[in-house]
């Protein structure tokens, strides 16, 4: 019998100061048996940093939300999509194969990936030539210390504060704050 994904449920207000961009977020995050806590956070993280364009891309007419992910890898980690139905946002964590991330430049209007982990540098090394070309993809390192920081706080019930102010998401729970800053690469 296979394992399931655990259920994991997160209240998470975001105070995003550099889009102007203030709004509570319930979200439903299943973890994949195969997925760490400290990757799980980085998708929590990401759609933090990446929530105001719920608003400055879809006008609030649009639905953001933790995708398949590591279940189906032809699905995102985090997705934005319009009532429409076109997919304005896919976001992926971690580091990824070229070939599917290129294939999500062609489904979706904008593409953001945040590598995290010791091996981050070394597979950027491979793979800047490969993703050099699509306009539409911006690449962001997330540093180890605060990837791993974030692993005290992956609960089944989480209450966060996510505050972001100049390209710094601080996250806390009461019991734990961490700083993260994400670097660009592309």
């Amino acid at each position: 019998m296979a394992t399931k994904s655990t259920i994991f449920k997160a209240s998470v207000q975001i105070a995003d100061i550099d889009h102007a961009y203030y709004a509570d977020h319930a979200l439903t995050l299943a973890r994949h048996p195969s997925e760490t806590d400290e990757r799980m956070m980085i998708r929590l993280c990401a759609l933090a940093l990446q929530a105001h364009k719920l608003q400055s891309v879809c006008g609030g007419d649009g639905i953001l939300s933790f995708g398949a992910g590591l279940s189906d890898p032809d699905e995102p980690d985090v997705v934005l999509r319009d009532f429409t139905g076109l997919t304005r946002l896919w976001i992926e964590v971690g580091q990824p194969e070229d070939k599917p991330l290129l294939k999500a430049c062609g489904r979706a209007d904008e593409v953001v990936l945040y590598c995290f982990s010791q091996a981050a540098e070394i597979w950027w090394r491979t793979m800047e030539a490969k993703l050099a070309r699509p306009n539409n993809l911006s690449v962001f390192r997330i540093p180890t210390s605060a990837s791993q920081a974030l692993i005290p706080m992956a609960t089944r019930s989480m209450q966060l504060q996510a505050t972001i102010q100049e390209g710094v998401l601080m996250l806390g729970d009461g019991s734990h704050n961490v700083d993260l800053e994400p670097t660009r690469w592309k």
